[in-house]
């Protein structure tokens, strides 16, 4: 163990108040990142959040985003996501709004040849509060942004609002006695239009964060736990492990837990994506956060508080909300100098219309468009908002993405390859043949006696079928050791045993005689066999006999396969079982190739092949149950573990980028389906977020739109690529 990796404090999330665009982004995490014992920082502008991996402690970090013209609070570990910061500023939109009606009327009339133009004074007063009162959230954040030597949207509408208003008070000034052309209602209206974009955009964020709410809310805020006879009403903060709770029909289960008494069934939708109830019983495992149905269940804790499997599903949703996807860095650049540029523009739009046309007017309104329509908020929107989403849409529905590369690696897979026992098949085999060699003298029911001797204290599925089928008291073993990827090796009765696979045998030099065509025929009928051994009374090893398993294939196996072949992707099977085995669960499933015979520690090998050669074509994922499968699940571009009935949770959500919650095998499609999805959506977004700048630009620079309108392309931009982004919740897992 690394203990210096060990000693690592843990990270610290931060709220992060005042930003409004990608080049916000980029300035809190310069600041964050320049903090001495600061690794990484990563901030989110759709749940306006930092990130940050580092050694300071939590004052120097809130110091350094002070400092970048940014207010920032500590987050708690699992408190709800805080709700958006501007959602509750309607009135002052509406209030812009009253302010701003009056002096856009007058546009109006004038088409329909009716002179409702108010004197310069009354336009003068309408506008003004909303420049300086309503709008001044844009001169704070503005300036801030300009002492720390950066720039943002603030400072885009500040300036540019500011132009019109200045240009408006010089024409009126120059012409006291008349009625000159003002553009007071430019500036009013941009103000106005942009504070309605930024009121939609805090609605539509606060719907991103939708599946986090809903995770948070299934822990219940108390629990009943018996203690000397008495149920008492504690916290659920206060639960340790090992308490017996009482948890009555209709209440949800308040943490990780096994049935002790009671019989009932269990509502885990929300976080397994199971829409049937699931049978509980004295045994039954429990997760926190599931709805308890029609029995009063008594459950003993095992898993409290942060170590939780809600708790930690949790903190997987949040971390792949908050990380970045790799198409982000694009963004990342673009933002760094995006504002200086389009200042630099709007300098150049103004100078090129004084000078070329005379008319410093006009050229000031072209160049107060071009700093208007300029929005960097989309650029920073465009990805995190369906990241968040999609993969809020994928938890709700039982897949759990642990990052953004994942989730934007999944979309490119061309080649999904499968472990079969508790992937593809229930992992609970049963034993179907036990025959014993003429030369050992035993029957049936002594050779799975000392097969189950040697296995008593083993946990693979294998051993439990042969302790099912033991109908005698079991002997004791002695000196038992395993052989990797081979058997088990033991003492009973004085007698040396070796339990295992053909390899083994082969190791140990020993011949299959009669027993070699029976069990060809097994194997030929997809059946697992394995060989015990003993040594003679001459120390020399001697065939004892074989036992078979045989596992049945998961409902849906085949139409998940199925459905991967639509989707254009090639499949493997990677199996440590024999040829026959193997190829018989190819066969009935339809998968495209089979690797037999395959140890767990050779499987990574494998997989890194199927990588080179898959290279050009697209990206290579690992199925596994998360528990022996862990490096090969590393070793893909895309490591998909599959939690079960073996409890394989805990392992798959450290071993792989995503956490199938149900054992069943159509996920794996599905989660295909929402990387897809989600991945054109980002795509889509930063399309649009370029085109309204890439378009919009020079059309403002060359006096085709009006200040006014390009203050509503510039406030819808931010809400088409969130409502574009919200389209995701709509996805529907039936239909890859």
């Amino acid at each position: 163990m690394n203990t210096d990796t060990a000693a690592l404090p843990p990270p610290v999330d931060l709220s992060i108040e005042g930003m409004t665009c990608a080049s916000c982004v980029a300035r809190v995490e310069r600041a964050l990142k320049a903090v001495p014992g600061v690794r990484s920082a990563t901030v989110n502008l759709a749940t306006e959040q930092a990130h940050v991996e580092s050694s300071a402690g939590a004052a120097a970090l809130l110091a350094a985003v002070h400092k970048a013209g940014y207010e920032a609070k500590l987050l708690l570990p699992d408190a709800p996501p805080p709700a958006a910061a501007a959602s509750h500023d309607g009135w002052k939109v509406a209030l812009a709004a009253a302010f701003s009606l009056p002096l856009v009327l007058p546009m109006l009339g004038e088409l329909l040849g009716r002179h409702w133009m108010l004197s310069p004074f009354m336009q003068w007063l309408l506008a003004t509060p909303v420049q300086f009162w309503l709008g001044a959230r844009f001169y704070r954040a503005g300036w801030k942004a300009l002492i720390a030597g950066s720039g943002n949207m603030d400072l885009l509408v500040a300036l540019g609002t500011s132009a019109a208003y200045g240009l408006s008070l010089w024409l009126w000034w120059r012409d006291a006695s008349g009625m000159p052309h003002l553009y007071f209602e430019s500036a009013a209206v941009v103000i106005t239009l942009v504070l309605l974009g930024k009121w939609l955009e805090a609605r539509a964020k606060r719907q991103t964060t939708d599946a986090i709410r809903a995770l948070h809310a299934l822990r219940p805020e108390t629990a009943r736990v018996r203690r000397d006879g008495v149920d008492l009403d504690v916290p659920v903060a206060a639960l340790a492990v090992g308490d017996l709770v009482v948890v009555r029909p209709g209440e949800r289960f308040p943490a990780d837990g096994v049935v002790e008494e009671g019989r009932s069934h269990a509502d885990e939708s929300l976080l397994t994506g199971e829409s049937l109830p699931v049978a509980k019983q004295p045994g039954e495992r429990i997760t926190g956060g599931a709805l308890n149905a029609e029995g009063l269940l008594l459950v003993r804790t095992q898993a409290v508080g942060a170590e939780s499997t809600l708790a930690r599903i949790v903190r997987l949703v949040e971390s792949a909300q908050a990380g970045k996807a790799p198409i982000q860095r694009l963004v990342d650049q673009i933002s760094a100098v995006f504002v200086p540029v389009v200042v630099g523009i709007a300098l150049l739009t103004l100078l090129a219309w004084g000078f070329a046309t005379g008319d410093w007017a006009r050229g000031v309104l072209n160049a107060v468009a071009v700093l208007v329509i300029a929005c960097p908020c989309a650029l920073g929107l465009a990805t995190p908002a369906a990241i968040m989403v999609g993969t809020g849409a994928a938890a709700r529905r039982g897949i759990l993405i642990k990052d953004a590369q994942a989730l934007e690696l999944a979309h490119a897979l061309r080649v999904v390859a499968f472990d079969k026992t508790g992937t593809l098949t229930e992992g609970r085999p049963r034993l179907a043949a036990a025959e014993a060699t003429p030369e050992a003298g035993l029957d049936r029911d002594g050779l799975v006696a000392l097969a189950a001797a040697l296995q008593s204290g083993s946990e693979h599925p294998l051993a439990a079928a042969v302790l099912a089928e033991a109908k005698a008291p079991v002997a004791p073993a002695s000196a038992l050791r395993a052989l990797p990827g081979r058997g088990i090796a033991g003492t009973v009765d004085g007698h040396e045993l070796q339990l295992g696979s053909t390899r083994l045998m082969d190791e140990l030099g020993i011949a299959r005689g009669a027993l070699a065509e029976r069990a060809q025929e097994l194997q030929s009928e997809g059946r697992t066999v394995s060989w015990l051994a003993g040594r003679d009374a001459n120390g020399a090893w001697q065939l004892l006999g074989l036992l078979a398993f045989g596992d049945t294939l998961k409902p849906g196996a085949a139409e998940a396969i199925a459905t991967l072949k639509t989707l254009g992707i090639r499949t493997l099977l990677i199996s440590g079982d024999n040829a026959g085995s193997a190829n018989a669960v190819g066969r009935a499933l339809g998968i495209d190739d089979v690797r037999a015979e395959v140890l767990p520690g050779d499987k990574a090998a494998v997989v890194a092949a199927l990588r080179d050669e898959a290279a050009s074509r697209g990206k290579v994922a690992m199925v596994g149950d998360g528990i022996n499968d862990a490096p090969a699940l590393a070793a893909a571009d895309v490591g998909m573990a599959m939690a079960g009935a073996q409890g394989g949770t805990d392992a798959a959500m450290q071993a792989a980028g995503i956490t199938l919650m149900r054992g069943d095998p159509a996920l794996v499609a599905q989660a295909i389906s929402i990387s897809r999805r989600t991945t054109a959506k980002i795509r889509q977004n930063l399309f649009w977020a370029f085109f309204y700048n890439v378009i919009g630009i020079p059309l403002a620079a060359l006096g085709l739109l009006s200040p006014v309108v390009a203050g509503a392309a510039m406030a819808m931009s931010s809400v088409s690529v969130l409502t574009n982004a919200l389209l995701l919740k709509r996805w529907n897992p039936d239909k890859p």
